[in-house]
């Protein structure tokens, strides 16, 4: 048994019956929805026509909300069902991430994910969808597709039907009949602002569209769209042919949406940035002095040594305080570690900064009591789990399969480089407070000067290799040409790459290397910031 959605794109007609009673049905609050209809407008008047799009979860096969989600909140029922339990969910917006259908959104009044769940409390009771009683037309035909005697079955084996980025692997089982790729594919038309139906004084949950309501508030739709988009198209570039670009799309010149939910906005914000410049400081403190004393490059004295484990400690601290206020569940961020889902990274990621944490604590024990013998061993077992801290969220964002930018296998690669700059830099600066040999003052030019290199050959690789999708080249766009442009340059490769490299060159006295430490700790934000951010702004239905 295996339930599905067609959509009979012939049919409907643009009514909104199955957004009213979805919301209904689940008292669903405003200004988010489980149910909408999109509407594209294609051609120039007179010779115009409006397409409906019927957008909802796609009840995937292969459901990558339910593979990210960290206290399995979400899970595919045996009937194919993807359903969720938000007594367990606990905020974190991963299954919004994941979704590559943008069909989840925070209830702002429970602050737990929600979304389509196929009123599965209906079809335990033998009942159809609401969406598929009220609709007028009949446009929306529910049913186990598995059946052959089912309307559904019937269809699927007698029309051509199209599915939503059936690239993703995701399997949906949600259909479409008589489907234009203007409606299905978000990127085929311009973000052209709010509408009459949609709009809203307000952001949902962790947006807030501040642009919209003021120019709104003067009632003129024009002037709206240009505040909102302030001269960038829907990839947040800036556009060629600056405001007209929007009137453009306004006055007819090319396919543009009349109806669509409100975006979601960024779902990850300065918290998720934040902590990955945490933890990628706590973890390079305990791996750089552990490589020079593996390898002879230094002498690593016991007071180094109190200084590596008190900054990851310390720094994996303010990891924890910035995931747990990144939830919109922050009691809950327990459910991580005694209600886990092990597929998901989040878990894995959970528990490696717990064990990190111990292991430190161990460490620093081992120092006070002179367990030789102990820390030997718990010095290479801690530099394992410092390397899983650092690059565990590239596994977790590989998860998030809504956005394709994250996809990239050298993520990894960047955050464990990102690792090192950040241990050698807070290093670089603490030389500034206390006093170091000439040998640990050298290893850590040295490491800057190859973490640096090496991270701006990683920048390059991540930019000019070739990407497979169309998503992933309009990020790459925004970061090197568009809005993120300037703080890339500046920010990244000037303030935290190549100032520092000069510092380096002309320096040696500690003022200057703790300079060029505090410049690639900010050019390491920098850098998280743009990555994280930049990729939410591709919308995604």
């Amino acid at each position: 048994m295996k339930y599905g959605f067609v959509i009979d794109n012939r049919k409907c007609i643009g009514c909104h019956a199955c957004t009213t009673a979805c919301k209904s049905e689940h008292d669903v609050p405003v200004g988010v929805n489980r149910t909408w209809v999109k509407q594209v407008e294609k051609g120039e008047f007179p010779d115009t026509r409006r397409l409906f799009s019927v957008m909802r979860c796609n009840h995937c096969t292969d459901a990558p909300c339910v593979e990210i989600c960290p206290t399995e909140a979400l899970y595919v029922r045996e009937d194919g069902i993807v359903d969720f339990d938000k007594d367990r969910c606990i905020g974190c917006k991963s299954c919004m991430q994941a979704c590559p259908y943008d069909a989840l959104y925070i209830d702002p009044e429970t602050k737990t994910a929600a979304k389509c769940n196929y009123c599965a409390h209906r079809i335990d009771v033998g009942l159809e969808p609401a969406c598929v009683n009220v609709c007028p037309e009949h446009a929306i035909i529910s049913g186990d597709m598995d059946n052959p005697e089912t309307e559904i079955a019937q269809l699927l084996a007698r029309q051509q039907v199209s599915v939503r980025k059936a690239e993703k692997g995701t399997h949906p089982n949600l259909f479409y009949i008589d489907a234009d790729q203007a409606s299905l594919n978000p990127s085929a038309t311009a973000n052209t602002g709010e509408f009459l139906w949609n709009s809203q004084s307000m952001g949902v949950g962790h947006f807030a569209k501040e642009a919209e309501k003021m120019a709104f508030s003067n009632g003129d739709v024009v002037t709206a769209i240009l505040e909102a988009n302030k001269q960038y198209d829907t990839a947040g570039n800036i556009a060629k042919n600056g405001p007209q670009k929007s009137v453009e799309v306004l006055m007819g010149k090319e396919a543009r949406r009349v109806y669509d939910t409100p975006s979601k906005g960024i779902l990850w914000g300065w918290e998720v940035s934040g902590y990955i410049w945490t933890k990628a400081i706590s973890s390079g403190a305990f791996l750089v002095p552990f490589l020079a004393l593996i390898f002879g490059w230094a002498s690593v004295e016991p007071e180094l040594q109190w200084w590596s484990v008190g900054l990851g400690i310390t720094f994996l601290v303010a990891t924890g305080i910035l995931l747990v206020m990144d939830l919109d569940q922050p009691k809950r961020f327990a459910y991580v570690l005694l209600r886990p889902h092990w597929g998901s990274w989040l878990v894995k990621g959970g528990y490696s900064i717990t064990l990190y944490g111990g292991l430190l604590t161990l460490i620093g024990a081992a120092l006070f009591f002179d367990w030789t013998s102990v820390l030997s061993l718990a010095n290479w077992i801690t530099a394992g789990a410092a390397v899983v801290v650092a690059i565990y969220t590239a596994f977790l964002f590989a998860q998030a399969k809504g956005r394709d930018f994250w996809q990239s296998p050298s993520l990894a690669l960047h955050m464990l480089v990102h690792s090192l700059m950040a241990g050698a830099a807070a290093f670089a600066l603490l030389t500034l407070f206390m006093e170091t040999s000439a040998s640990w003052t050298s290893y850590l030019t040295n490491l800057m000067f190859a973490t640096i290199g090496f991270n701006l050959l990683t920048l390059l690789l991540e930019l000019t290799t070739t990407h497979p999708t169309e998503d992933a080249k309009r990020t790459v766009n925004m970061i090197i040409k568009g809005r993120y442009a300037r703080l890339f340059y500046l920010g990244v490769i000037g303030l935290g790459n190549l100032l520092p490299i000069g510092l380096l060159l002309f320096g040696g006295s500690p003022i200057m290397l703790g300079l060029a430490g505090a410049l690639v700790l900010l050019g390491i934000y920098c850098t998280e910031h743009i990555w994280v951010e930049a990729p939410q702004r591709i919308p995604l239905s």
